[in-house]
Protein backbone atom coordinates (compact mmCIF):
# COMPACT_ATOMS: atom_id res chain seq x y z
CA UNK A 1 0.00 0.00 0.00
CA UNK A 2 2.84 2.26 0.40
CA UNK A 3 4.08 1.42 -2.34
CA UNK A 4 1.84 2.82 -4.30
CA UNK A 5 0.64 6.11 -2.52
CA UNK A 6 4.51 6.80 -3.36
CA UNK A 7 3.78 5.91 -6.90
CA UNK A 8 1.39 8.18 -6.62
CA UNK A 9 3.24 11.12 -4.85
CA UNK A 10 5.65 10.83 -7.99
CA UNK A 11 3.28 10.87 -10.59
CA UNK A 12 1.70 13.93 -9.28
CA UNK A 13 4.82 15.60 -8.69
CA UNK A 14 5.69 14.37 -12.09
CA UNK A 15 2.39 16.42 -13.44
CA UNK A 16 2.89 19.20 -11.65
CA UNK A 17 6.47 19.41 -13.30
CA UNK A 18 4.92 19.39 -16.94
CA UNK A 19 4.18 23.42 -17.26
CA UNK A 20 1.37 22.38 -20.01
CA UNK A 21 -0.93 19.78 -18.60
CA UNK A 22 -1.22 22.37 -15.54
CA UNK A 23 -2.21 25.08 -18.00
CA UNK A 24 -4.28 22.43 -19.60
CA UNK A 25 -5.90 21.41 -16.25
CA UNK A 26 -6.58 25.23 -14.83
CA UNK A 27 -8.19 26.03 -18.29
CA UNK A 28 -10.26 22.96 -17.49
CA UNK A 29 -11.13 24.37 -13.69
CA UNK A 30 -11.90 27.89 -15.67
CA UNK A 31 -14.25 26.36 -18.00
CA UNK A 32 -16.37 24.26 -15.68
CA UNK A 33 -16.38 27.25 -13.06
CA UNK A 34 -17.53 29.57 -15.92
CA UNK A 35 -19.74 26.96 -17.21
CA UNK A 36 -21.74 26.89 -14.06
CA UNK A 37 -21.22 30.55 -13.21
CA UNK A 38 -23.27 31.11 -16.25
CA UNK A 39 -25.97 28.40 -15.75
CA UNK A 40 -26.67 29.46 -12.29
CA UNK A 41 -26.61 33.22 -13.87
CA UNK A 42 -28.88 32.24 -16.81
CA UNK A 43 -31.53 30.48 -13.92
CA UNK A 44 -30.86 32.85 -11.21
CA UNK A 45 -32.92 35.36 -13.99
CA UNK A 46 -35.29 33.31 -14.80
CA UNK A 47 -36.30 32.73 -11.62
CA UNK A 48 -36.40 36.58 -10.15
CA UNK A 49 -38.11 37.11 -13.63
CA UNK A 50 -41.18 34.42 -12.70
CA UNK A 51 -40.93 36.26 -8.85
CA UNK A 52 -41.16 39.61 -10.62
CA UNK A 53 -44.01 38.59 -12.98
CA UNK A 54 -46.18 36.79 -10.49
CA UNK A 55 -46.55 40.23 -8.06
CA UNK A 56 -47.34 42.21 -11.26
CA UNK A 57 -49.78 39.41 -12.19
CA UNK A 58 -51.22 40.14 -8.90
CA UNK A 59 -51.69 43.37 -8.91
CA UNK A 60 -52.93 43.58 -12.72
CA UNK A 61 -56.08 41.09 -11.86
CA UNK A 62 -56.84 43.14 -8.58
CA UNK A 63 -56.97 46.23 -10.50
CA UNK A 64 -59.13 44.13 -13.30
CA UNK A 65 -61.67 42.93 -11.06
CA UNK A 66 -61.76 46.65 -9.11
CA UNK A 67 -62.62 48.21 -12.52
CA UNK A 68 -64.64 45.76 -14.69
CA UNK A 69 -67.90 43.87 -13.07
CA UNK A 70 -69.19 42.25 -16.19
CA UNK A 71 -67.53 38.36 -16.53
CA UNK A 72 -66.97 38.76 -20.46
CA UNK A 73 -64.86 42.14 -19.49
CA UNK A 74 -63.07 40.09 -16.73
CA UNK A 75 -61.95 37.08 -19.06
CA UNK A 76 -60.91 39.77 -21.55
CA UNK A 77 -58.46 41.82 -19.23
CA UNK A 78 -57.34 39.36 -16.56
CA UNK A 79 -54.33 37.68 -17.87
CA UNK A 80 -53.00 34.78 -15.59
CA UNK A 81 -49.05 33.59 -15.39
CA UNK A 82 -48.45 30.46 -16.52
CA UNK A 83 -44.84 29.34 -16.05
CA UNK A 84 -42.19 26.43 -15.44
CA UNK A 85 -39.93 27.31 -13.10
CA UNK A 86 -35.83 26.00 -13.39
CA UNK A 87 -35.67 22.64 -11.41
CA UNK A 88 -32.52 22.91 -8.66
CA UNK A 89 -30.15 21.47 -11.78
CA UNK A 90 -30.91 23.56 -14.59
CA UNK A 91 -28.16 25.77 -14.02
CA UNK A 92 -26.27 22.71 -14.89
CA UNK A 93 -28.05 21.62 -17.78
CA UNK A 94 -29.91 24.34 -19.53
CA UNK A 95 -31.07 21.96 -22.03
CA UNK A 96 -34.34 23.61 -24.20
CA UNK A 97 -35.16 25.96 -21.80
CA UNK A 98 -34.07 28.66 -24.26
CA UNK A 99 -35.71 26.67 -27.64
CA UNK A 100 -38.99 26.52 -25.78
CA UNK A 101 -41.20 29.00 -24.21
CA UNK A 102 -41.04 28.48 -19.76
CA UNK A 103 -43.78 31.18 -19.45
CA UNK A 104 -47.26 32.67 -20.77
CA UNK A 105 -49.72 34.82 -19.57
CA UNK A 106 -52.69 33.49 -20.67
CA UNK A 107 -56.25 34.72 -21.35
CA UNK A 108 -59.73 33.61 -21.88
CA UNK A 109 -58.94 34.12 -26.06
CA UNK A 110 -57.89 31.95 -27.99
CA UNK A 111 -55.09 29.46 -26.70
CA UNK A 112 -53.09 28.14 -29.74
CA UNK A 113 -52.33 31.97 -30.88
CA UNK A 114 -51.39 32.63 -27.37
CA UNK A 115 -49.01 29.60 -27.05
CA UNK A 116 -47.43 29.59 -30.72
CA UNK A 117 -46.93 33.29 -31.05
CA UNK A 118 -43.72 33.26 -29.82
CA UNK A 119 -42.54 30.27 -31.73
CA UNK A 120 -39.91 32.11 -34.09
CA UNK A 121 -38.67 34.24 -31.63
CA UNK A 122 -37.52 31.95 -29.08
CA UNK A 123 -35.77 29.63 -32.25
CA UNK A 124 -34.39 32.75 -33.19
CA UNK A 125 -32.58 33.63 -29.47
CA UNK A 126 -31.97 29.94 -29.23
CA UNK A 127 -29.50 30.47 -32.38
CA UNK A 128 -26.40 31.01 -29.97
CA UNK A 129 -26.88 28.34 -27.80
CA UNK A 130 -25.25 28.83 -24.28
CA UNK A 131 -22.16 27.35 -22.73
CA UNK A 132 -23.73 24.72 -20.03
CA UNK A 133 -21.92 22.56 -17.90
CA UNK A 134 -23.60 19.62 -19.67
CA UNK A 135 -21.77 20.99 -22.93
CA UNK A 136 -18.20 21.24 -21.32
CA UNK A 137 -19.17 17.26 -20.05
CA UNK A 138 -20.16 15.85 -22.80
CA UNK A 139 -18.23 18.25 -25.46
CA UNK A 140 -15.17 19.42 -24.21
CA UNK A 141 -13.91 17.07 -21.73
CA UNK A 142 -13.17 14.45 -24.55
CA UNK A 143 -10.88 16.49 -26.35
CA UNK A 144 -9.16 17.31 -22.57
CA UNK A 145 -8.94 13.90 -21.97
CA UNK A 146 -7.46 13.12 -25.12
CA UNK A 147 -4.52 15.91 -24.50
CA UNK A 148 -3.98 14.41 -21.29
CA UNK A 149 -4.00 11.23 -22.56
CA UNK A 150 -2.97 10.36 -26.04
CA UNK A 151 0.88 10.92 -25.51
CA UNK A 152 1.03 8.96 -22.69
CA UNK A 153 3.15 5.68 -23.92
CA UNK A 154 4.37 7.84 -27.38
CA UNK A 155 6.43 10.42 -25.74
CA UNK A 156 8.01 8.13 -23.78
CA UNK A 157 9.06 5.64 -26.35
CA UNK A 158 9.94 8.47 -28.59
CA UNK A 159 12.48 9.90 -26.01
CA UNK A 160 13.98 6.26 -25.42
CA UNK A 161 12.77 5.96 -22.13
CA UNK A 162 9.99 3.80 -22.30
CA UNK A 163 11.62 0.17 -21.60
CA UNK A 164 13.80 1.44 -19.12
CA UNK A 165 10.78 2.67 -17.24
CA UNK A 166 9.40 -0.23 -17.67
CA UNK A 167 12.28 -2.24 -16.53
CA UNK A 168 12.98 -0.66 -13.26
CA UNK A 169 8.82 -0.55 -12.69
CA UNK A 170 8.32 -2.76 -9.38
CA UNK A 171 5.00 -3.67 -11.98
CA UNK A 172 3.99 -2.36 -15.35
CA UNK A 173 0.44 -1.62 -14.04
CA UNK A 174 2.10 0.24 -10.81
CA UNK A 175 3.69 2.72 -13.32
CA UNK A 176 1.00 3.21 -16.24
CA UNK A 177 -1.81 2.86 -13.66
CA UNK A 178 -0.37 5.62 -10.81
CA UNK A 179 -0.03 7.99 -13.71
CA UNK A 180 -3.62 6.91 -15.77
CA UNK A 181 -5.46 7.42 -11.95
CA UNK A 182 -3.69 10.82 -11.11
CA UNK A 183 -3.97 12.19 -14.95
CA UNK A 184 -7.97 11.07 -14.09
CA UNK A 185 -8.44 12.30 -10.77
CA UNK A 186 -7.07 16.02 -11.58
CA UNK A 187 -9.49 15.80 -14.71
CA UNK A 188 -12.34 14.86 -12.57
CA UNK A 189 -11.52 17.07 -9.85
CA UNK A 190 -10.95 20.09 -12.12
CA UNK A 191 -14.64 19.61 -13.97
CA UNK A 192 -16.54 18.63 -11.16
CA UNK A 193 -15.51 21.07 -8.18
CA UNK A 194 -17.30 24.36 -9.72
CA UNK A 195 -20.45 22.02 -10.34
CA UNK A 196 -20.76 20.80 -6.35
CA UNK A 197 -20.41 24.61 -5.52
CA UNK A 198 -22.91 24.68 -8.21
CA UNK A 199 -25.07 22.24 -6.56
CA UNK A 200 -24.40 24.00 -3.18
CA UNK A 201 -25.66 27.51 -4.23
CA UNK A 202 -28.70 25.54 -5.96
CA UNK A 203 -29.40 23.51 -2.99
CA UNK A 204 -29.89 19.96 -5.52
CA UNK A 205 -31.33 16.89 -3.77
CA UNK A 206 -27.86 14.75 -3.02
CA UNK A 207 -29.31 11.64 -4.76
CA UNK A 208 -29.49 13.66 -7.75
CA UNK A 209 -25.62 15.43 -7.24
CA UNK A 210 -24.84 11.90 -6.83
CA UNK A 211 -26.26 10.37 -10.32
CA UNK A 212 -24.52 13.45 -11.91
CA UNK A 213 -21.12 12.46 -9.99
CA UNK A 214 -21.46 9.20 -11.43
CA UNK A 215 -22.46 9.04 -14.63
CA UNK A 216 -20.04 12.31 -15.12
CA UNK A 217 -16.54 9.63 -13.83
CA UNK A 218 -17.93 7.19 -16.33
CA UNK A 219 -18.13 9.06 -19.50
CA UNK A 220 -14.49 10.61 -18.55
CA UNK A 221 -13.41 7.14 -17.54
CA UNK A 222 -14.82 5.62 -21.55
CA UNK A 223 -12.37 8.59 -22.26
CA UNK A 224 -9.72 7.84 -20.73
CA UNK A 225 -10.02 3.97 -21.40
CA UNK A 226 -9.98 4.54 -25.23
CA UNK A 227 -7.14 7.26 -25.31
CA UNK A 228 -5.08 4.73 -23.10
CA UNK A 229 -6.03 1.84 -25.40
CA UNK A 230 -5.51 3.34 -28.55
CA UNK A 231 -2.35 4.98 -27.54
CA UNK A 232 -0.86 2.28 -25.58
CA UNK A 233 1.25 0.60 -28.88
CA UNK A 234 1.51 3.93 -30.38
CA UNK A 235 4.83 5.51 -31.33
CA UNK A 236 3.88 9.06 -32.46
CA UNK A 237 1.85 11.27 -30.20
CA UNK A 238 0.27 13.25 -33.04
CA UNK A 239 -1.23 10.18 -35.08
CA UNK A 240 -2.80 8.98 -32.06
CA UNK A 241 -4.24 12.86 -31.24
CA UNK A 242 -5.47 13.24 -34.62
CA UNK A 243 -7.35 9.53 -34.39
CA UNK A 244 -9.02 10.44 -31.35
CA UNK A 245 -9.67 13.84 -32.14
CA UNK A 246 -11.54 12.24 -35.58
CA UNK A 247 -13.31 9.78 -33.38
CA UNK A 248 -14.46 12.57 -31.20
CA UNK A 249 -15.57 15.05 -33.84
CA UNK A 250 -17.51 12.47 -35.31
CA UNK A 251 -19.65 11.27 -32.37
CA UNK A 252 -19.72 14.92 -30.66
CA UNK A 253 -21.09 16.89 -33.73
CA UNK A 254 -21.13 14.96 -37.47
CA UNK A 255 -23.79 12.70 -36.07
CA UNK A 256 -25.83 14.19 -33.71
CA UNK A 257 -25.63 17.33 -37.29
CA UNK A 258 -26.42 14.45 -39.49
CA UNK A 259 -28.99 13.14 -37.27
CA UNK A 260 -30.87 16.06 -36.85
CA UNK A 261 -31.01 17.26 -40.67
CA UNK A 262 -31.94 13.77 -41.55
CA UNK A 263 -34.90 13.43 -38.79
CA UNK A 264 -36.12 16.84 -39.80
CA UNK A 265 -35.88 16.14 -43.78
CA UNK A 266 -38.17 12.81 -42.43
CA UNK A 267 -40.37 14.34 -40.24
CA UNK A 268 -42.36 17.17 -41.28
CA UNK A 269 -44.13 19.83 -39.52
CA UNK A 270 -46.40 22.91 -39.49
CA UNK A 271 -44.64 25.83 -38.34
CA UNK A 272 -45.86 27.64 -35.25
CA UNK A 273 -46.77 30.79 -37.22
CA UNK A 274 -48.88 28.56 -39.49
CA UNK A 275 -50.59 27.36 -36.33
CA UNK A 276 -51.14 30.89 -35.54
CA UNK A 277 -52.58 32.45 -38.62
CA UNK A 278 -55.10 29.78 -39.44
CA UNK A 279 -56.78 30.34 -35.78
CA UNK A 280 -56.36 34.33 -36.30
CA UNK A 281 -58.34 34.06 -39.88
CA UNK A 282 -61.06 31.85 -38.10
CA UNK A 283 -61.57 34.04 -35.31
CA UNK A 284 -61.31 37.37 -38.15
CA UNK A 285 -63.87 35.59 -40.51
CA UNK A 286 -66.31 34.90 -37.42
CA UNK A 287 -67.03 38.69 -37.26
CA UNK A 288 -68.59 38.57 -40.99
CA UNK A 289 -70.24 35.18 -40.94
CA UNK A 290 -73.48 34.09 -39.57
CA UNK A 291 -74.27 33.99 -35.69
CA UNK A 292 -75.91 31.15 -35.55
CA UNK A 293 -72.94 29.43 -37.79
CA UNK A 294 -70.78 30.21 -35.05
CA UNK A 295 -73.20 29.10 -32.22
CA UNK A 296 -73.50 25.28 -34.16
CA UNK A 297 -70.06 25.15 -34.50
CA UNK A 298 -69.27 25.50 -30.66
CA UNK A 299 -72.06 23.64 -29.53
CA UNK A 300 -71.24 20.60 -32.11
CA UNK A 301 -68.11 20.41 -29.19
CA UNK A 302 -69.48 21.75 -26.20
CA UNK A 303 -73.67 20.52 -26.36
CA UNK A 304 -73.73 20.75 -22.75
CA UNK A 305 -74.47 24.89 -24.05
CA UNK A 306 -76.86 24.15 -26.83
CA UNK A 307 -79.95 25.40 -24.60
CA UNK A 308 -78.03 28.83 -24.15
CA UNK A 309 -76.76 30.30 -27.17
CA UNK A 310 -79.69 32.53 -28.25
CA UNK A 311 -78.56 36.31 -28.53
CA UNK A 312 -80.55 38.69 -27.60
CA UNK A 313 -78.37 41.83 -29.28
CA UNK A 314 -75.89 42.27 -31.95
CA UNK A 315 -73.04 41.98 -29.78
CA UNK A 316 -72.65 39.23 -26.56
CA UNK A 317 -69.75 37.94 -24.76
CA UNK A 318 -71.07 34.62 -25.05
CA UNK A 319 -70.65 34.61 -29.05
CA UNK A 320 -67.38 36.32 -28.71
CA UNK A 321 -65.85 34.04 -26.78
CA UNK A 322 -67.39 31.03 -28.90
CA UNK A 323 -65.82 31.80 -31.64
CA UNK A 324 -62.67 32.47 -30.10
CA UNK A 325 -62.30 28.54 -28.68
CA UNK A 326 -63.90 27.82 -32.49
CA UNK A 327 -61.03 29.20 -33.60
CA UNK A 328 -58.75 26.98 -31.62
CA UNK A 329 -60.45 23.99 -32.59
CA UNK A 330 -60.04 24.92 -36.66
CA UNK A 331 -56.05 25.09 -36.14
CA UNK A 332 -56.39 21.68 -33.51
CA UNK A 333 -55.44 19.99 -36.53
CA UNK A 334 -52.33 21.79 -37.33
CA UNK A 335 -51.95 22.22 -33.31
CA UNK A 336 -51.75 18.26 -33.15
CA UNK A 337 -49.52 17.63 -35.96
CA UNK A 338 -46.66 20.66 -34.82
CA UNK A 339 -46.75 18.56 -31.24
CA UNK A 340 -46.95 15.05 -33.04
CA UNK A 341 -44.00 16.09 -34.56
CA UNK A 342 -41.76 17.22 -31.85
CA UNK A 343 -42.79 13.98 -30.56
CA UNK A 344 -41.56 12.06 -33.09
CA UNK A 345 -38.45 14.40 -33.22
CA UNK A 346 -37.77 13.95 -30.14
CA UNK A 347 -38.26 9.90 -29.67
CA UNK A 348 -35.64 9.71 -33.50
CA UNK A 349 -32.92 11.98 -31.39
CA UNK A 350 -33.10 9.25 -28.76
CA UNK A 351 -32.20 6.49 -31.27
CA UNK A 352 -29.35 8.64 -32.81
CA UNK A 353 -28.45 9.61 -29.43
CA UNK A 354 -27.22 5.51 -29.16
CA UNK A 355 -24.46 6.56 -31.36
CA UNK A 356 -23.19 9.40 -30.09
CA UNK A 357 -22.10 9.48 -26.68
CA UNK A 358 -22.43 13.00 -26.11
CA UNK A 359 -25.73 13.49 -27.33
CA UNK A 360 -26.57 10.39 -25.15
CA UNK A 361 -25.04 11.87 -21.93
CA UNK A 362 -26.67 15.54 -22.81
CA UNK A 363 -30.19 13.97 -23.25
CA UNK A 364 -29.79 11.87 -19.90
CA UNK A 365 -28.71 15.10 -18.02
CA UNK A 366 -31.47 17.47 -19.34
CA UNK A 367 -34.15 14.97 -18.32
CA UNK A 368 -32.62 14.50 -14.93
CA UNK A 369 -32.49 18.49 -14.97
CA UNK A 370 -36.24 19.07 -16.21
CA UNK A 371 -34.85 21.00 -18.74
CA UNK A 372 -35.89 18.91 -22.10
CA UNK A 373 -38.19 18.73 -24.64
CA UNK A 374 -40.61 16.47 -21.90
CA UNK A 375 -40.46 18.72 -19.66
CA UNK A 376 -41.17 21.81 -22.03
CA UNK A 377 -44.53 19.25 -23.32
CA UNK A 378 -45.52 18.73 -19.81
CA UNK A 379 -45.70 22.35 -19.31
CA UNK A 380 -47.61 22.97 -22.69
CA UNK A 381 -49.92 20.80 -21.24
CA UNK A 382 -50.38 22.26 -17.85
CA UNK A 383 -51.27 25.38 -19.97
CA UNK A 384 -54.29 24.00 -21.84
CA UNK A 385 -55.26 22.11 -18.42
CA UNK A 386 -54.85 26.02 -17.14
CA UNK A 387 -56.81 27.30 -20.18
CA UNK A 388 -59.35 24.83 -20.27
CA UNK A 389 -60.33 25.62 -16.24
CA UNK A 390 -60.40 28.98 -16.96
CA UNK A 391 -63.14 28.49 -19.65
CA UNK A 392 -64.64 25.74 -17.19
CA UNK A 393 -65.18 28.98 -13.98
CA UNK A 394 -66.65 31.52 -16.85
CA UNK A 395 -68.35 29.62 -19.61
CA UNK A 396 -71.44 29.31 -16.49
CA UNK A 397 -71.21 33.58 -15.99
CA UNK A 398 -71.47 33.90 -19.68
CA UNK A 399 -74.22 31.93 -20.83
CA UNK A 400 -76.51 31.34 -17.77
CA UNK A 401 -75.30 33.29 -14.66
CA UNK A 402 -74.78 36.87 -15.36
CA UNK A 403 -72.34 39.05 -14.07
CA UNK A 404 -70.33 37.19 -11.02
CA UNK A 405 -70.43 39.01 -7.89
CA UNK A 406 -67.14 39.72 -6.61
CA UNK A 407 -66.68 36.48 -3.83
CA UNK A 408 -66.97 34.82 -6.61
CA UNK A 409 -64.06 35.80 -7.96
CA UNK A 410 -61.72 34.08 -5.17
CA UNK A 411 -62.62 30.80 -7.02
CA UNK A 412 -60.93 31.90 -9.80
CA UNK A 413 -58.36 29.16 -11.19
CA UNK A 414 -54.75 30.07 -10.53
CA UNK A 415 -51.79 28.26 -12.65
CA UNK A 416 -50.02 27.53 -9.09
CA UNK A 417 -53.36 25.75 -7.93
CA UNK A 418 -53.60 23.81 -10.89
CA UNK A 419 -50.41 22.31 -10.52
CA UNK A 420 -50.47 21.88 -7.18
CA UNK A 421 -53.97 19.80 -7.59
CA UNK A 422 -52.92 18.12 -10.73
CA UNK A 423 -53.59 14.47 -10.36
CA UNK A 424 -53.48 13.66 -14.44
CA UNK A 425 -50.18 14.09 -14.88
CA UNK A 426 -48.94 13.21 -18.42
CA UNK A 427 -46.40 10.22 -19.05
CA UNK A 428 -43.16 11.32 -19.85
CA UNK A 429 -42.70 8.72 -22.67
CA UNK A 430 -45.23 10.82 -24.51
CA UNK A 431 -48.16 8.56 -25.42
CA UNK A 432 -50.60 9.58 -22.75
CA UNK A 433 -49.11 13.25 -23.28
CA UNK A 434 -50.08 13.78 -27.21
CA UNK A 435 -53.68 12.14 -26.06
CA UNK A 436 -54.11 14.86 -23.30
CA UNK A 437 -53.04 17.51 -25.24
Amino acid sequence: MSYVFSQLIREWRFLLRQKYLVILLACTFAISGFAVFSGLSEVSQQQHTIERLKTADLTQLANVQNKYRDAGSLAYYSFHLTYSAPSNLAFAALGERDIYPWKHRLNLLALEGQIYESDSQNAELAQAGKIDFVFVISALAPLIVILLFHDLFANERTSARHDLLVTTAKSYFALWGARIAVRLIAVIVCLMLPFYVGTLLSHSALADVGFFTFICVIYIAFWTLLSVWWGKNANSAPRVASTLIGFWVLVAFIIPILGDLVINKTVHSPKGGDIVLTQREAVNDAWDLPKKTTMDAFVASNPQWKDHVDMQSEFEWKWYYAFQQVGDEKAGELSHAYRDAAHTKYQLAGIVSWFSPPLLLQRSFTRLASTDALAAFRYEYRMRGFHKSLREFYYPWLFIKGNPPKAALKSMPSFKKTMLNETDEPDVTGVKLKENL
